[in-house]
Parts: structure tokens; sequence; C-alpha cells
């Protein structure tokens, strides 16, 4: 029996802790002297220290796969580097939307038709989004910006059906976090050998776990309760609040301005992606719920 209120207050502390990583990384990277393999890797462990916790608790074996492993460790890197430079706003827009246009491509080169609306809305999602990344005055560093594009489409991959195995998605997640700290030890090693950091501060280690523990791994299992009594349009239409809440985030603990590029912009994402996600593909019989 689903209980309305509870789903409520579950999707909306999932969707704040999501957005929370990005006010976090964006702290902790520019407000702290903590370097960012070090906040990734800090992030990684901690995630996957509370999720194996979480999953002994409630007496689950974890599992996972190395592909989901290596797409999580491409994303936490490359979402810790673009933070370097981007304002939290516009990464968690930048992420969101590779994330959907990775899946919406997925399904399209695996045969899926889109309806005339979808269709409208995956290209204006694209192309407002190149808009937001061309240069000029008001567009983020493309450098960062495409490592966080990279991000998205590395947490793309790891959404897709297959990428996770297993029925139980903590369990799952506890086991990607697990190996990708595994597979971010050696990277880190190597990168610290080409570009030395300092020793992480204190302020830093506890935003870097905070993102971990509770945002990421907590975030994420809180996410996975609420999905049980969502429909996927009511999942997605929530998903479409992460960015909006990044973007106060960053105004609010990080003074970071919200341009009129990037209202823009992210309206037209936002809009494009929800055209494009929540309508029904043709020959759908299925009304939105």
């Amino acid at each position: 029996m689903a209980y309305p209120l509870r789903t409520f207050l579950l999707t909306a502390l999932a969707m704040v802790s999501f957005a929370a990583n990005s006010v976090l990384g964006r702290l902790g990277l520019v407000e702290t002297e903590i370097g960012a393999g070090s906040f990734t890797m800090i992030r990684l462990l901690s995630g996957a220290i509370i999720l194996v916790l979480l999953c002994v608790w409630q007496s689950r074996s974890v599992s996972g796969t190395w592909r989901g492993g290596l797409c999580l460790t491409i994303y936490a890197v490359c979402f810790s580097y673009s933070y370097l430079a981007i304002p939290a706003g516009t990464g968690a827009i930048i992420l969101f939307a590779l994330v959907q246009i990775t899946m919406l491509s997925w399904g399209l080169m695996r045969g899926e038709r889109l309806s005339g609306l979808q269709s409208f809305g995956f290209v204006l999602a694209l192309a407002a989004l190149v808009w937001l990344i061309s240069p000029s005055i008001e567009a983020p560093p493309l450098a960062a910006a495409a490592a966080m594009a990279i991000a998205g489409i590395a947490w793309g991959v790891y959404s897709l059906p297959g990428s996770s195995s297993g029925a139980d998605p903590t369990a799952a997640t506890a086991g990607n976090f697990v190996r990708a700290t595994l597979i971010a030890a050696p990277l880190l090693l190597i990168a610290l050998q080409i570009n030395p950091e300092a020793r992480p501060p204190a302020d830093g280690i506890a935003l870097a776990v905070t993102s971990g523990a509770v945002t990421s791994g907590l975030g994420y299992a809180i996410w996975y309760v609420a999905l049980k009594d969502l429909t996927a349009t009511r999942a997605g239409i929530a998903q479409l609040t992460v960015p909006a809440i990044a973007a106060i985030g960053g105004v609010l603990f990080l003074a970071e301005p919200i341009t009129v590029r990037f209202s823009i912009a992210t309206l037209a994402i936002l809009t494009g992606v929800a055209l494009a996600v929540l309508t029904p593909a043709p020959g759908s019989s299925k009304a939105l719920k």
C-alpha cells in the first residue's frame, strides 16, 4: 500500500540529496583546499562504506557489476574535476541533460521510435544545451562543461538496463561503489604523481564524506524506496526539479549568480527533456499518470 505523504517526503528528500551533491562538490573544491582527486576518492569510499553497512544491516547480499563500477568511476572523476571551474546549477543542468539524452539516444539506437512531440523535445533540449555551453562571456569554461557532459553520459550508461545487475538496486549500487573505489584508487595514485595535491583539509574531507555517504549513498537508497510507489512519469517529473534545486543551493551557499542565459537555457532544456521523456511514445496506449 502506497502512502502519498510518505512517498512525497522520500521523493523530495532524494531530489534534495541529488542536488546537494552539486553544491557540496562545488563547496568542497572551491571553498576548501581539497583536490579533485582526493574529493573523488573520499566520496566513493564513504559511499561504498555506508551502502555496504546498510546492506549488512538489512541482511542483503552486495551485488553490482564491474561495468557499473567503471561507469560510476568515470562519472565521479569527471564530476569533481568539472566543479573546479563550473557553477553548481550549470553543472547540474549539463549533467541532468546528458543523462537523459544518453538514455534516449540508446533507445533510438535500439529501434525505439519517438513521436513528433518527443522528437521536438529531444532536439530542443540538445540545442539549448549546445547554446548554454557555446563560447560567450556567460558560458561556462568549455573543458569543465565537457567533463560534466562526460559525467552525464557515464551516468546515463550506468542507468541503462543491465548496467547494474541484480533485482535489489541498493545492493547493486553498494557493489558498484565498492568496485568504483577499487578502480579509482590506482588512478588517483597516478594522477597525484602527475599533478600533486595538498593534504586534504578537515573541512574538505567533511564535505566529501557528506557527499559520498549521505547525499550519494543514503540518497540513492532513499530514492529506490520512493521509486516503489512512483510511476515512471512521476519519477521523471521529480527528477526535473534537481537542476533547479542545485541552482538555488548555488545562490544560497555559494553566492552564484543566475544569469539570463542560464535561466533561458535551463527552461528550454527542462521543457525539452519533459516532452521527450514524459510524452507517450508512438503506439503506446498508456496514459501519463
